[in-house]
């Protein structure tokens, strides 16, 4: 009876056995079609009880999956999913830019401008004209303003897109940290956990294409999934990403300025950011995006802006309408008017002239006089002599007094709530003008007047503008109201160092009350500081170590100091470099200038780093803040397309004039839009010297040029990762073939199993008759 017992149970095991395998062949069959499925395979095995056989048991649950092929189909997803999700942002680039030839181009509108500019050098005293180079320069500045909004509105996108990526990112690690819990709780009691590896091995797929990882799989059935450059993502406890999408984008955003929030996995720490880790995927696309292709893009645009309004600016600053300027507001912003100072240069000095309606001089002054404080017989402001440097708050006093003395009782010349020089007759039968000349003599050769500027006051000139009206931006064409509360350096190398220097900081909240100057810092910069230590130094001070400044007024080496109040410097990426921007965190317009080390100081401080650096008033925001004059706008009459010149046949010594028909400024700008300009390295252009619109093509010509290298490295993508994805379908994929027959073995197996139950059945019976 024993042994038809174990029979029995031979049998039955046999049965149970095949019933398992038709399941799994039924699972097969049914899941043919279904994404991300890989073929189940039962491996069996005989039970052997005492020596003796004791039927069939299922050994184990097995997928068919080549892990070296996966493992390549994920890296090559991170890839293609990398430059794929790109492709939506150049094609709205291209929309935006198009073509050179096109002739809504920025590079088409720059051509129009100059031959308006070459239409009003022909007749300067047609309103038709006036007109169309005013229509022309403010189509300009509306397309660059276009490009720029486009550029800040993708980035914007790209941001919020990142945002979405880090949510599924965290869902996706939760999910693969619950299956890897179900797999290791249902294979540890020996059920089949394939289909939970499937649903894990998809989510693992659909993770890698959204940033890149690396993962490896534990003795227990446990994944641990990890990004390429280290970090964590799935093990024990998976760690919360977290990134806050901005509000909103400007060109001045910035992760190193922490306008735009980092990317953590865990802690936020900078060593848990993977904003400069992220190397495939989707995140690694947007991230490119967002920091360096569209901020590239929107410097070039700067660059682009911020030549054509300072080129075109100094040109016109020469000119005078006919029959003079009424009224003028400039655009510099003086952070201390009442301590900066400006000089002459040389022998450079400048006609001021008062015009009657016809254009005809009434009187003129030098500059040198109004800085010496007498002229004409006459005494203006205090009256002392300022030569060697004037005050801004002085000499708008002693311009008012000019203009009040000599037929203009009511004009005005103050700085207005903004800290910019204006000028107003309030005298309608009266024009006034300015000419720079080479010499002191009335009709001296015109030359732009080089204007010596001390920012701090301490006198010590720290930079040299060309141009008297152009230094204070009176007679601008292009405005943009931005305040010099942003600078920039050059382009520099990752290499950088510097020379030593002590570095002052001062604004309109820190004057010289009588017991000296205040400064919201003053930073000592030793030889040999990278881009990134200086910046340091300025937002967390740092110390004296060789004492060339500190303590102040006896140095000693080794003295500690203060971080620079209300200030915020950072390194920013721009094309292969990189810049030193320092920012005011209250808006306000401010100073940067050397200070000396003081005799006696054990180390003497430098005097070039801040041209070593570049450092100047920043481009950033100009292509998005650059705009036509108001008044000329609404005046196209007020374009100055002649200055002043000099008769000499006329008064006793000449006088000077302006005439509806003088073309000479209008001739210099269609010269400064045709000929070439210098454009420095910005957004990964390098240093060009070609005319605006041919610069504008560059601009252009690199956008396309992006874009079609994403179109071809997305089609050469596509094809690797289709190939190899074809060839793991192949091994992990279904065949209705081998399912079939494998049914039919299965089926005959189970028929047998039964057959052979049906049977001990009946020996039971007649045994049990038999017996009876």
């Amino acid at each position: 009876m024993g042994d038809i017992t174990q029979a029995l149970r031979s049998a039955q095991s046999g049965l149970l056995a095949n019933q398992t395998a038709l399941n799994i062949v039924s699972q097969n069959v049914a899941n043919v079609n279904t994404p991300g499925y890989s073929r189940k395979i039962i491996q069996q095995q005989s039970v052997v009880l005492a020596g003796q056989g004791a039927g069939v048991s299922i050994a184990d649950f097995t997928r068919v999956v080549d892990s070296g092929l996966l493992k390549s189909i994920r890296q090559e997803l991170g890839e293609l999913n990398n430059v794929s999700v790109q492709e939506g942002y150049f094609q709205r680039l291209q929309e935006t830019f198009g073509t050179p030839g096109d002739n809504t181009s920025i590079s088409h509108i720059l051509e129009e401008f100059k031959e308006a500019a070459e239409l009003l050098a022909v007749s300067p005293d047609r309103i038709l004209e006036q007109s169309e180079l005013v229509r022309q320069a403010q189509a300009a500045v509306e397309k660059l303003a276009a490009m720029s909004r486009t550029i800040q509105d993708l980035r914007l996108q790209a941001d919020q897109q990142i945002a979405a990526v880090v949510s599924e990112m965290n869902q996706l690690t939760a999910d693969i940290d619950q299956l890897n819990d179900d797999i290791i709780r249902f294979g540890s009691t020996g059920n089949d956990t394939t289909d939970l590896e499937d649903q894990r091995d998809n989510k693992i797929d659909r993770l890698s294409e959204l940033v890149d990882i690396r993962f490896f799989s534990r003795n227990d059935g446990d994944v641990v999934v990890f990004t390429s450059s280290g970090l964590t993502l799935v093990d024990t406890i998976p760690p919360t990403i977290t990134h806050e999408s901005a509000a909103a984008m400007s060109s001045t955003s910035t992760v190193a300025s922490g306008q735009i929030d980092g990317i953590y996995v865990g802690e936020r720490l900078a060593i848990n950011d993977l904003t400069t880790q992220a190397r495939g995927g989707q995140l690694a696309g947007l991230l490119e995006m967002r920091d360096d292709v569209l901020p590239n893009l929107q410097s070039q645009l700067d660059e682009l802006a911020a030549q054509l309004r300072d080129q075109i600016n100094l040109v016109h600053n020469r000119g005078t309408p006919y029959p003079g300027h009424q009224e003028l507001t400039g655009q510099r912003i003086f952070a201390l008017p009442q301590e900066q100072t400006i000089s002459l240069s040389g022998t450079d000095d400048v006609a001021i002239v008062l015009m009657d309606a016809d254009g005809a001089q009434t009187i003129s002054i030098r500059l040198s006089e109004i800085l010496s404080g007498t002229g004409n017989g006459q005494t203006f402001g205090d009256g002392t002599d300022d030569s060697g440097g004037i005050t801004i708050t002085e000499m708008a006093a002693r311009l008012e007094d000019f203009f009040q003395l000599n037929g203009a009782p009511s004009a005005s010349v103050t700085l207005n709530d903004q800290s910019q020089l204006s000028i107003n007759l309030n005298n309608t039968a009266l024009g006034f003008g300015f000419r720079d000349e080479t010499g002191s003599a009335d009709g001296s050769d015109f030359e732009d007047a080089s204007i010596q500027f001390d920012k701090d006051g301490d006198g010590t000139v720290d930079e040299t503008i060309s141009g008297f009206s152009s230094f204070f931006g009176l007679n601008n064409l292009f405005v943009d109201g931005l305040a010099e509360n942003i600078y920039d350096s050059n382009v520099l190398s990752s290499s950088f160092v510097s020379t030593s220097a002590v570095l002052s900081f001062r604004d309109a909240n820190t004057p010289d009350t009588g017991s000296g100057p205040e400064y919201l810092g003053q930073v000592v910069i030793p030889a040999g500081a990278t881009l990134q230590q200086i910046a340091d130094l300025i937002n967390n001070g740092g110390t004296d170590t060789s004492g060339m400044f500190y303590p102040v007024g006896a140095p000693v080496a080794g003295t500690s100091f203060p971080a620079v109040e209300n200030i915020t410097a950072s390194v920013i990426p721009d094309g292969s470099g990189f810049r030193l921007r320092i920012a005011h965190d209250d808006g306000r317009s401010f100073t940067i200038t050397h200070s000396a080390s003081p005799g006696g100081a054990p180390a003497t401080a430098g005097t070039t780093l801040l041209s070593e650096l570049g450092m100047k008033e920043a481009d950033v925001r100009v292509s998005s803040a650059i705009s036509v004059r108001e008044d000329i706008i609404s005046a196209p009459s007020l374009v100055s397309s002649g200055r002043l010149e000099f008769d000499s046949t006329k008064g006793q010594a000449g006088e000077y004039l302006t005439s509806p028909g003088s073309n000479g400024v209008a001739q210099e700008l269609s010269a400064m839009l045709s000929n070439s300009n210098s454009f420095a390295v910005s957004g990964g252009l390098p240093s060009l010297n070609v005319s605006f619109s041919e610069y504008a093509s560059s601009i252009i010509a690199r956008s396309s040029s992006l874009a079609d290298t994403n179109d071809r490295q997305i089609s050469s993508q596509r094809t690797l990762t289709e190939s190899l994805q074809f060839k793991s379908d192949s091994i992990r994929g279904v065949n209705l073939d081998e399912e079939l027959a494998d049914l039919i073995v299965f089926e005959q197996a189970f028929s047998a199993a039964a057959r052979v139950i049906s049977v001990i059945q009946e020996m039971i019976d007649r045994l049990e008759q038999a017996v009876a």
